[in-house]
């Protein structure tokens, strides 16, 4: 069944529906695990039909949710999903840029995206994480942000310097300079907006407070003082 006709039936099915949530900040890898557990599909299925047809292993599926008939099997589903979250993408990218090209869209505004959408306490941080990421990018600086190493199954993973030292991937902005190959997971409306408009800030560093929140350094002196500032709140609690 092609995805539009997936559509036309969806539209005047009768059937039981369930809404699919997909929620930014989630892995390709958690959503598939997800899928499988709750609607008691075949994750090597699910895996195999998005390998299949997705053109990047993660940020491609568009974070919104989604309703689907009960009986729906895994393959039909993950074209709808795929194909609709494609669509979705390049009709934002056209609305807001004008045109689409699929490798800038997901290799660059997307996977900017997905570690601003891993990196950020809120919204209203979005687009100062996005201008850091900018400015050190701009510098030839790496970028050295642990979003982007929760990536695929260490999405909830805490990144401690052991797992700085030993993953090799290019994942691992502590190691290697620019961003990742693709997004590190998928992302909201407020990320894609921030990576296309990040704040303007002179912004290089920032450390994440006991309120979960982040202050924000122009140095790495001053970024030295924040992090004992946070520890000395963090001993106080």
């Amino acid at each position: 069944m092609s995805a539009l006709d997936f559509l036309y039936a969806l539209t005047r099915s009768k059937a039981a529906l369930v809404r699919v949530h997909l929620i930014p900040g989630q892995t390709t890898y958690e959503i598939l695990h997800d899928l499988a557990k709750k609607y008691g599909y075949s994750y090597t299925t699910l895996q195999k039909t998005y390998n299949d047809i997705a053109p990047y292993p993660d940020g491609v599926l568009f974070a919104d949710s989604y309703d689907v008939p009960k009986a729906i099997a895994a393959k039909p589903l993950i074209k709808y999903l795929v194909g609709v979250s494609l669509r979705r993408h390049k009709n934002l990218a056209r609305k807001i840029l004008g045109h689409y090209n699929q490798k800038i869209w997901f290799e660059r505004i997307i996977t900017i995206a997905s570690i601003i959408q891993k990196e950020a306490a809120n919204e209203k941080e979005m687009p100062l994480i996005a201008s850091v990421i900018y400015n050190r990018l701009r510098r030839g600086m790496p970028l050295q942000m642990d979003g982007a190493l929760n990536y695929g199954k260490y999405s909830h993973i805490a990144i401690t310097p052991e797992r700085i030292k030993n993953d090799t991937s290019r994942f691992n902005t502590y190691k290697f300079k620019g961003l990742p190959p693709y997004p590190v997971c998928i992302v909201s409306l407020h990320a894609i907006k921030a990576a296309l408009k990040p704040a303007k800030s002179d912004y290089l560093y920032f450390v994440k407070a006991a309120d979960g929140k982040h202050v924000f350094s122009r140095s790495y002196r001053q970024h030295l003082r924040h992090i004992k500032d946070v520890q000395k709140r963090n001993k106080k609690r």
